[in-house]
């Protein structure tokens, strides 16, 4: 099972923000197809490692990553303008071939899961139900049908490139929120080790009450006088 993947207008796409901040109800994707083959290759090994499966967002551990050419995963794909800017209610995730849910409804239940048991339960019926959420599968949900009339190899008019959703500014402030992000894990991981090694102090304390070792003066022996 992979997170981050799923598909737009039947084409495979790699969710890279699952929510536009300001604009919740957009995402931002790459159609995997679409991508040179370095890109792609790189993106997928981003998508594949513990630390993109671990990432909340797959910006994350694509800003983290550096490609073999040099260059920062994220700024390069930013600044070449292969992220796409589509509905949430048009994206289909999916997990597996026999998982899918809508991305605005995922959305929905991520942001929920912090308020309460409900929620939780809500992603364990969806996990329980393959994903489902009583449609029938193959249908796609939220899809205006006269917006396929007009498609290209970028379906529908709400497409646009990152640099119409995200400017310098915003990936400046994305950059300080996420080094203050790293900073306080950091801070954590420090505390861990701390508790860790005191952990250690009292389950194998250093012996005391050890007598120490003492030397015997050697005996001089008088000279006999005649």
């Amino acid at each position: 099972m992979l997170k981050h993947i799923g598909k737009h207008n039947d084409k495979r796409i790699v969710l890279v923000f699952r929510q536009i901040p300001g604009d919740e109800h957009m995402c931002l994707v790459l159609y995997s197809d679409m991508l040179p083959s370095m890109i792609h290759d790189e993106v997928m090994k981003v998508l594949e490692s513990p630390v993109g499966q671990a990432s909340k967002e797959l910006s994350d551990a694509m800003h983290r990553h550096i490609m073999q050419d040099g260059r920062n995963c994220l700024e390069a794909i930013h600044k070449s303008g292969y992220m796409k800017k589509v509905p949430t209610n048009q994206v289909i995730i999916t997990p597996n071939a026999k998982s899918s849910v809508r991305l605005d409804e995922l959305n929905k239940i991520l942001n929920e899961m912090s308020q309460g048991e409900e929620a939780i339960k809500k992603m364990a019926d969806l996990d329980k139900n393959a994903g489902m959420t009583g449609r029938k599968e193959g249908r796609e949900v939220g899809i205006n049908p006269a917006s396929r009339s007009n498609t290209a190899d970028v379906p529908g008019t709400a497409v646009a490139t990152v640099g119409d959703v995200l400017t310098d500014d915003q990936l400046a402030a994305q950059r300080v929120a996420q080094a203050a992000k790293m900073k306080l894990e950091a801070q954590q991981m420090l505390a861990e080790a701390a508790r860790l090694e005191a952990e250690a102090a009292t389950l194998n304390p250093a012996p005391t009450n050890v007598p120490a070792k003492t030397t015997k003066a050697k005996a001089t022996k008088k000279k006999q006088t005649a």
